[in-house]
């Protein structure tokens, strides 16, 4: 065996290559070192909770981070499936006019607030009209997507897909789980399968 000198570690920790997670390959002590203290057995209940609590909190931030980026092994049953990854992408592919609902809301209200009669009479006037854009998009959503199912799913049940489909664009953008895999206006896939 050879032995290095106090100058060699330095250089290989600058030529060592991260291992895809951002930092170098441990060595061999080092790996040695971690999982001896894994292994340690906790000395009271307490540690020992701790542990298990921080294995838990580990745990769940992995499978909240695979739900968001839509690995399909921990979704949720409602979101299983190519035909909801479709329907998915679909709503998250088209601008709906709950994108502006929120800047639409806030003018109301500060209408709303003005104390002035005409302001007031427009603040429900935008109300209004915001609802009935709403009804009239998801409307529009809902034929337009039972005809592209049909075209690509000639052969499934598409029960309960129009609730999914409304769910999920009456939600902004950002807040959606899984997160969008798509931007407006994107070209969607020919299959889903």
């Amino acid at each position: 065996m050879f032995r290095r000198t106090k100058s060699e570690p330095e250089t290989a920790q600058a030529v060592a290559k991260p291992d895809g997670k951002g930092r170098p390959t441990p060595t061999r002590k080092e790996a040695e070192a971690a999982a001896k203290a894994r292994a340690k057995a906790p000395r009271d209940r307490k540690e020992a909770n701790k542990r298990a609590r921080e294995a838990r909190g580990e745990e769940s931030r992995k499978i909240r981070q695979a739900m968001k980026d839509g690995d399909e092994r921990y979704l949720l049953p409602r979101d299983k499936g190519p035909m909801r990854r479709f329907v998915r992408d679909f709503v998250d592919s088209r601008f709906s006019i709950v994108e502006m609902i929120i800047p639409l809301l806030i003018i109301s209200l500060v209408l709303g607030w003005s104390g002035q009669q005409e302001l007031m009479q427009a603040s429900s006037l935008v109300m209004m009209a915001t609802v009935l854009f709403v009804i009239v998009d998801l409307v529009v959503l809902r034929f337009r997507l039972r005809r592209e199912l049909v075209r690509r799913f000639p052969d499934e049940s598409y029960k309960g897909t129009t609730y999914y489909a409304s769910m999920r664009a009456l939600q902004m953008k950002f807040m959606r789980l899984p997160k969008a895999q798509v931007k407006f206006g994107q070209e969607l896939p020919p299959t889903y399968r």
